[in-house]
């Protein structure tokens, strides 16, 4: 959780982005915490969001990622200020209020409009953007989970999720860099990365440039490609989902048959939420929920199974 004086001084600094001034204040949603988690807080003010960002975030990666947002407005929701400011010693961005996708109406979830947007980012030109980008942060998330794992104690399913973890290839583990491709990526691809604006009316967009950069864009993919393949994503959705990402031209590599480049990176993010999931429900001393138990016992499948030999048994 954020400490109080932070999430006060948030609160007032999103105030100030949205009126310019401490008049007055008639907005709907004045001062609205829309989450606050360790990786960040963000803060709502009428029509302006403010996010507070990871502790040690660089200023110079977060500063090029917001550019690259600004200059892709009809991919990425664009910036509202050009650079982030510094709030006792944490990085903030300001960006324009939009509705999110309704997560008690998953038959109305935009699989379609998430895939077209991911096909116009990875096949947006990389060099026409204002500045170089860094990588894209996917292996480093899924490799700072299993940390927290780790940190976590023991328990009996994290057993499972190591196993799978050591099969995967160094890229994906964030021990070496990039992959085979250097498209432009989300880096955090799911459903509560997109919003509506206008707020309600207007396009899909993608938002949270936290791990946007160059790499391999099989991975934003995999996420739901991992949801499937663990029976948590009904296959009609998937399919909705790959069909419309290949009909808008994406990336060559996932194109035709996509699991020979899916396999690893769907691997690593069954890893990744998998390991949350029992870190979490070590923290809360709780059970394992079912969908929870489907992911570790995934994770147990993946490690018996050939990587060469997973993108198969996966079709």
């Amino acid at each position: 959780m954020t400490a109080p004086v932070l999430l006060s001084a948030l609160t007032a600094t999103a105030r100030g982005a949205a009126h310019g001034s401490h008049g007055p204040c008639a907005c709907r949603a004045a001062g609205a915490v829309l989450a606050d988690r360790t990786d960040g807080t963000v803060v709502r003010h009428g029509d302006v969001v403010a996010k507070a960002h990871a502790p040690g975030t660089d200023p110079a990666e977060l500063n090029a990622r917001i550019a690259a947002a600004a200059a892709l407005p009809g991919i990425l929701l664009p910036p509202l200020t050009p650079v982030a400011t510094d709030l006792h010693d944490r990085l903030v961005t300001f960006w324009p209020h939009g509705s999110p996708v309704d997560p008690d109406a998953p038959e109305h979830a935009p699989w379609e409009d998430a895939a077209k947007l991911l096909a116009r980012l990875h096949t947006a030109p990389v060099a026409e953007l204002p500045g170089p980008v860094p990588p894209m942060r996917g292996p480093v998330k899924a490799a700072l989970a299993v940390a927290r794992l780790l940190a976590a104690g023991p328990h009996p399913a994290s057993a499972p999720i190591l196993r799978a973890w050591s099969g995967l290839p160094p890229w994906v583990r964030a021990e070496t860099p990039g992959g085979p491709a250097s498209a432009l990526c989300h880096g955090d691809l799911h459903l509560g990365q997109l919003v509506r604006r206008p707020a309600d009316t207007g396009p899909w967009l993608l938002i949270d440039v936290d791990d946007l950069g160059t790499g391999d864009p099989a991975w934003d993919l995999a996420r739901p490609a991992a949801w499937f393949a663990c029976g948590l994503l009904p296959a009609q959705e998937w399919t909705r989902f790959l069909t419309a990402y290949q009909e808008a031209g994406g990336a060559p590599s996932l194109q035709g048959d996509p699991w020979p480049a899916l396999d690893a990176p769907a691997r690593a993010l069954t890893v990744q939420t998998a390991a949350l999931a029992v870190a979490k429900a070590a923290a809360a001393g709780r059970a394992l929920d079912e969908a929870e138990e489907a992911l570790v016992d995934a994770c147990d499948r993946m490690a018996a199974v050939p990587a060469e030999l997973a993108h198969d048994a996966a079709k």
